[in-house]
């Protein structure tokens, strides 16, 4: 199987009532990770690439890897994504470098600015047999090169989409509604603690995506900032030399009510950061001596591939799906 779109994936997605995965590739063990656990579970997949991956790893490596991973992983739909391109150029060059989907984030600037942009890119990606994914509303946090404060983020406003998707030609929208870029979601000021001392951050705004859905009945919506941050990873990780007090994430109970409304991708990139880093300062800490990357690697990809199974299966829904 060839490459795919995120059309068809996403209306199956939508009469279904679950999410597909959008996760984040920077490697080999990463990628392999990832397909591996949803060729397990015959789930559909889209791997997303950022700006910044494309500047660490190069574009042909990493299209390399994905066609690698397409080989390997017959029986199952895989998309590939760029995951926040900030330009025309950017994505542009993605399309004609393979990519079946774009992503392009022109949320930072006024409406009609951001209308222009997109719709100059949803011109030559439909032109290219590529479908284009766009932003409406602000996501604080960082990831990569995205860079948001909390007092520049801003909510979805309900009232400005139906424009929006119609003078674009855009065929996914990611709204905004709470979710966060990046392993600090959350102050620790907005959020309670639990009987355990844990963090809990404030509800997402469903209210929001109620009335997204309803202005633009059977459109796939995204969230991105959704990774979870697992506890136990980033336990892994300060108990071996890390420091990462008060990391915390989405709830995933939250993140599978919004896979059974109108959400049809949710992305993913931290908790595959904190998996392989965990696993790494943990075999670091445990065996001194070891030098051999392929040694910290290799458990690393398992426990990737094993959180991305769970995240697949009891978070997104769509195992089974492909």
């Amino acid at each position: 199987m060839a490459l795919v779109t995120t059309a068809e994936m996403f209306k199956k997605a939508y009469d279904g009532g679950y999410a597909i995965g959008a996760f984040n590739v920077n490697n080999m063990e990463i990628v392999q990770g990832i397909t591996e656990a949803a060729r397990e579970v015959n789930a559909p997949l889209i791997l997303q690439v950022s700006k910044g991956a494309r500047a660490y790893a190069n574009h042909t490596y990493l299209m390399k890897l994905v066609e690698a991973a397409v080989i390997e992983c017959p029986d199952i739909p895989i998309a590939l994504h760029l995951d926040h391109g900030d330009s025309f150029e950017t994505c542009k060059s993605c399309i004609d470098g393979g990519f079946t989907s774009v992503m392009i984030d022109a949320s930072s600037k006024p409406f009609e600015e951001n209308i222009e942009i997109t719709k100059r890119v949803v011109e030559y990606a439909h032109a290219h047999g590529v479908v284009v994914e766009a932003e409406l509303g602000s996501l604080a946090g960082v990831e990569d090169e995205v860079n948001v404060s909390a007092e520049d983020s801003s909510y979805t406003r309900p009232e400005e989409v139906e424009e929006f998707v119609a003078r674009t030609g855009c065929d996914s929208l990611a709204i905004a509604i709470g979710t966060s870029h990046g392993a600090y979601k959350f102050k620790p000021e907005q959020c309670t603690r639990n009987e355990k001392g844990i963090l809990v951050p404030p509800p997402l705004r469903f209210d929001i995506l109620e009335e997204v859905s309803k202005r633009l009945p059977r459109f796939p919506i995204v969230l991105h900032g959704s990774s979870s941050v697992p506890q136990d990873f980033v336990k892994m990780i300060n108990e071996n030399g890390g420091s990462m007090p008060d990391a915390v994430g989405v709830p995933e109970e939250q993140l599978r009510q919004a896979a059974k409304l109108a959400v049809c991708k949710i992305n993913i990139d931290s908790d595959l950061r904190l998996a392989m880093t965990g696993t790494i300062r943990q075999f670091f800490n445990e065996a001194p001596s070891k030098f051999d990357p392929r040694e910290y690697l290799k458990p690393a990809r398992a426990n990737i591939k094993e959180m991305v199974k769970h995240k697949l299966i009891h978070v997104l829904g769509c195992d089974g799906k492909a």
